[in-house]
């Protein structure tokens, strides 16, 4: 369990990282450079989650989008700047308690 959760930790912050990058080129203005970044963060992601303890692969996408769901909350206080809200924090709490019924039940 461990393991899985730091790889969604991982693929979280590669994934939200590569995004942002690309939003940024197309939204902030960004040197276009940032797109090389996106393109390898991403494949990153990509192969992370593949590594994944599951064994079926749309188990463990839907197990880690509450990481990423929980991830991206986190990044918008640190990278961002913004307090997320009361919702936002009511949110992420379900979709993380989602995730881990997924994980838990698919190990019974």
């Amino acid at each position: 369990m461990m393991r899985t959760s730091g790889i969604y930790l991982a693929a979280a912050m590669l994934e939200i990282g590569g995004c942002f990058a690309v939003w940024s080129v197309l939204r902030r203005d960004a040197a276009l450079g940032w797109l090389a970044l996106a393109a390898a963060a991403l494949a990153g992601f990509a192969w992370l989650l593949a590594q994944s303890e599951q064994a079926f692969a749309g188990r463990a996408f839907a197990a880690y989008g509450g990481v990423y769901v929980a991830a991206s909350l986190a990044w918008l206080a640190a990278v961002e700047r913004t307090a997320p809200t009361a919702s936002d924090l009511i949110g992420g709490a379900l979709v993380l308690a989602g995730a881990t019924v997924i994980v838990w039940g698919a190990r019974a």
